[in-house]
């Protein structure tokens, strides 16, 4: 059967996400751990030099504007990693549902040029976080505080990580089994989180301000 983007939202529901075994490999397996990754929006752990860098605003934020080269750094070749679990089928899925409102990427921009960030899907008020990268100093840690800050002013109840690793273990990520995280999803998915703010927009002060009151 062929697998469609309608198919990977219904997964996502169900608390099961996609991968690959390469980037030039087509078949996708699904994945539903047995310890679920999350990221706790309500104690988000902000150290104060990161603090200060997210201040001093010296970037450019953007969401969605290059949703496509964010996938492509994700999925491209980095320090200490030749593959990548985004293979082309997936990258198409994803650029599908980016083109349906629901996949988003939140970019960090330094002289014009992408230095960094993230993406993911936002379903009711769960964010299920699919993979990050950095071109330059701390630039995914910035793009993962807006994004923080952007969820929690918007109501999300559930960032999903799927898997912990250091990088995200420092700001409070945890992991909790398989049955806790499908009743947090379950919970997360009849709510509606507001990913665009209504309109609003966020600098790094408001941002900030909201990951403060909410921690």
């Amino acid at each position: 059967m062929k697998i469609t983007a309608d198919i990977v939202l219904k997964a996502y529901a169900t608390g099961v996400f996609p991968m690959s075994e390469g980037r030039d490999n087509r078949e996708m397996f699904w994945v539903d751990p047995e310890q679920r990754g999350i990221l706790p929006l309500d104690s988000f752990h902000l150290s104060r030099r990161l603090r200060r860098t997210v201040r001093q605003d010296g970037y450019d934020l953007r969401i969605d504007s290059a949703f496509g080269a964010v996938m492509n750094a994700c999925a491209a070749p980095a320090s200490g990693r030749w593959s990548t679990w985004i293979n082309h089928e997936i990258q198409d899925l994803f650029t599908e549902l980016h083109r349906r409102g629901f996949a988003h990427s939140v970019e960090i921009w330094r002289n014009g040029e992408l230095a960094g960030g993230l993406y993911g899907i936002a379903l009711g008020a769960a964010f299920f976080g699919e993979s990050m990268f950095s071109r330059r100093t701390d630039a995914s840690k910035i793009a993962l505080v807006h994004l923080v800050g952007r969820l929690r002013a918007g109501g999300f109840q559930l960032l999903d990580i799927q898997f912990i690793t250091d990088h995200l273990r420092q700001f409070g990520a945890i992991e909790i089994p398989r049955q806790d995280y499908h009743s947090r999803l379950a919970s997360a998915l009849s709510g509606a989180g507001d990913f665009w703010l209504s309109g609003r927009s966020l600098s790094a002060s408001s941002i900030l301000q909201s990951i403060t009151q909410t921690s």
